[in-house]
């Protein structure tokens, strides 16, 4: 047996030097105060002390910057996140959250990259009504935000004649129940007391979340796996098979590999740690890490591994430093023969070396597949998560429709997708008609440049958000799509993941082509993650302007096309050659440009500059080119001579 000393988390966050937040978790009463009090409050907004709180409960306080009036108080709102094991929707749910987005919310659903949905726009004062909602209808949001383990994600294909599907579903939902708060906070607050849907969980899981374990848990607490200040930062955990990386398995916290055997009998799990995305710009001593194999793990053993996990970074991680409290840091710190030492400790076993495994591939799972069991299931892209009626576009309309209709059950995908599964043969006509009346493409239609992008949500309403994602990516790929059709690079399709600051929510750092917010209207840029999400990408630049991305990105493209391999994805060619060997070669292909235009005369090309215009208006300029078939640089030379004129009369 292995042994490693235990440090008790409640005498570290007592006696060592620790962050406000502990304190405020300290003093909560198990996540109730001042949350509880301050709710029943007429008011439009909480405490800073109760916001950290409310996380706990899946809900996040924002402000509507677009509605920001110098001297008036600020447009509060609050953005709910269901928790959800594997993405897992069932019809009443769905049909409750569309009712509570047109009821309290802001008209739409947003599904995350942590297969969620999230209401964006509710009202203090409607908080209590959606909450009590959304769990009267089978769903939650406890622990979708908060120092706490978050959604636990699973491959949202519902295969039923594939067993290890099948196990990795089950298991989400098993992992899902054991890390779940066990404070009577939450049904005390949104349904005073009520428990309004009694699920019943696994014995082995009950069983498992009282077993001591070597000092795993706390004795006669409330909460027995976390203890009184839960954890240093979110937790977050996957269940997936081997081969399918759909979930984007390195950036976890914690991925397990069903492994069977050849009759397809659950035996064990592959272990990685360490994973992570958030990041803050200029300080380099936070950053992306994947996650590293760790071991290997009987089925019996699992729930024990996982709280040896959960115990060793609740213990060990750091609780001064926010920024470095995550169990990547950990890992990093330490190295992973440490890191396994002391999960063996409270493991008890030594763990088993990590399985071979095949090469990992990622899967949207978009279109028509049959689920194994004679029924079939669809996947449908959702441009940047975003659910709404929206022009020609009305997938809110056939969501509700096929939901009252067929009453299906759904799956969220980590690409922020929905498939839609159970689906009896017969009535496959039906809903593909549904979907083409209200403008949904099939995944054949769906531009390869949208279908594997990713954006956060951003402005207005995140308070981390530094500059646009959700609302400029689209603009920001037709100009790409434009570039590349100028370079004869038109059929390319690649990763690009684009956020509104550096924490990572739609995972930019493992794209081909990161965008990063960075200053208003400006990006960092990365470069090199692979196609199916199994490579950090690196930073090329710190601050690229919006009016420069052609300027930015077209040599890089150029040196794409004139030196990849045969069948080379840009991601990988971008890690082939190196940063160093792209930025040599824009810089002489930048100054071979600039010595052409010096000497060129102005009908061959000479004596161009560039200019920067606001999005919107480049927007308008980008439809009037579009509607009279015309370059925009002709439109707007034109528009700028016109204007002089008229100044000079």
């Amino acid at each position: 047996m292995v042994q490693s000393p235990i440090k008790n988390s409640t005498q570290s966050a007592s006696q060592n030097k620790v962050s406000k937040l502990e304190g405020i978790k300290e003093r909560s009463n198990f996540l109730r105060e001042p949350l509880a009090s301050e709710l029943k409050e007429d008011t439009t907004h909480f405490s800073e002390s109760a916001v950290q709180i409310l996380k706990f409960h899946g809900s996040y306080q924002q402000d509507n910057r677009d509605n920001r009036v110098k001297g008036q108080e600020k447009d509060y709102q609050f953005m709910l996140r269901t928790r959800n094991p594997g993405g897992f929707i069932p019809p009443e749910l769905m049909l409750t959250l569309d009712r509570l987005s047109e009821e309290y919310g802001n008209h739409t659903l947003r599904v995350t990259t942590r297969q969620g949905f999230q209401i964006h726009g509710i009202l203090k004062k409607n908080l209590k009504a959606t909450v009590a909602a959304i769990v009267r209808s089978m769903g939650s949001t406890l622990g979708a935000c908060g120092d706490i383990n978050r959604n636990v994600m699973a491959p949202p294909a519902p295969y039923q004649d594939r067993p290890e599907y099948v196990y990795a579903r089950e298991y989400a939902d098993k992992i899902a129940d054991l890390l779940t708060p066990q404070t009577a906070a939450y049904y005390e607050i949104w349904l005073d007391g009520e428990k309004a849907i009694s699920v019943e969980e696994a014995p082995e899981v009950v069983a498992a979340r009282q077993r001591n374990g070597n000092g795993t848990i706390f004795h006669d607490s409330v909460e027995p796996l976390y203890g009184t200040y839960y954890m240093p930062r979110k937790f977050k955990c996957a269940v997936t098979v081997p081969g399918d990386n759909s979930i984007d398995i390195y950036t976890q916290d914690v991925t397990l590999v069903v492994i069977t055997n050849e009759a397809g009998e659950l035996q064990g799990f592959n272990v990685l740690a360490g994973g992570g995305m958030g990041r803050t710009h200029n300080k380099e001593e936070t950053f992306a890490r994947l996650a590293d194999p760790i071991g290997y793990v009987a089925k019996d053993d699992v729930y024990d591994l996982l709280k040896a996990i959960v115990a060793t970074q609740r213990d060990y991680g750091d609780r001064f430093n926010r920024r470095h409290a995550r169990m990547k840091y950990l890992l990093n710190d330490w190295g992973v023969d440490q890191f396994r030492e002391t999960v063996e400790g409270f493991f008890g076993k030594t763990l088993e070396p990590f399985k071979p495994l095949p090469a990992w591939k990622y899967y949207d799972y978009l279109g028509w597949h049959e689920q194994g069991d004679g029924k079939l299931f669809i996947g449908i892209s959702v441009e940047n998560g975003r659910v709404h009626d929206h022009g020609s576009l009305k997938l809110k309309t056939a969501l509700r429709e096929i939901s009252e209709r067929f009453r299906l059950p759904m799956r969220l995908t980590a690409n922020h997708n929905i498939v839609l599964y159970e689906i009896d043969p017969a009535d496959q006509a039906a809903i593909q008609a549904i979907l083409d009346r209200c403008g949904i493409q099939s995944e054949a239609e769906v531009d390869p440049l949208v279908r594997y992008a990713m954006a956060c949500p951003a402005l207005p309403t995140c308070g981390l958000a530094i500059t646009e994602s959700e609302r400029i990516i689209p603009s920001i790929i037709d100009r790409l799509k434009a570039l590349l059709a100028k370079l004869e690079l038109g059929n390319e399709q690649f990763v690009i993941r684009m956020t509104g600051c550096p924490n990572g929510c739609a995972r930019p750092y493992m794209a081909e082509l990161g965008f990063v917010g960075s200053a208003p209207d400006s990006y960092q840029i990365w470069l090199g993650g692979s196609p199916n999400q199994t490579r950090l990408a690196k930073p090329y630049v710190d601050r690229l302007h919006v009016d420069e991305l052609e300027t930015g990105l077209e040599p890089i493209f150029l040196y794409f096309r004139e030196a990849r391999q045969a069948q080379e994805s840009f991601g990988d060619f971008c890690d082939r050659v190196g940063l160093e060997a792209i930025r040599q070669f824009v810089e002489s292909h930048t100054a071979a440009d600039a010595r052409h235009l010096e000497s060129a005369t102005p009908e061959q090309g000479g004596n161009r500059h560039r200019i920067g215009i606001a999005h919107d208006v480049y927007l308008q300029l980008k439809a009037a080119s579009e509607r009279q078939g015309r370059p925009m640089s002709q439109i707007t030379a034109e528009a700028i001579l016109t204007y002089l004129k008229n100044q000079d009369a």
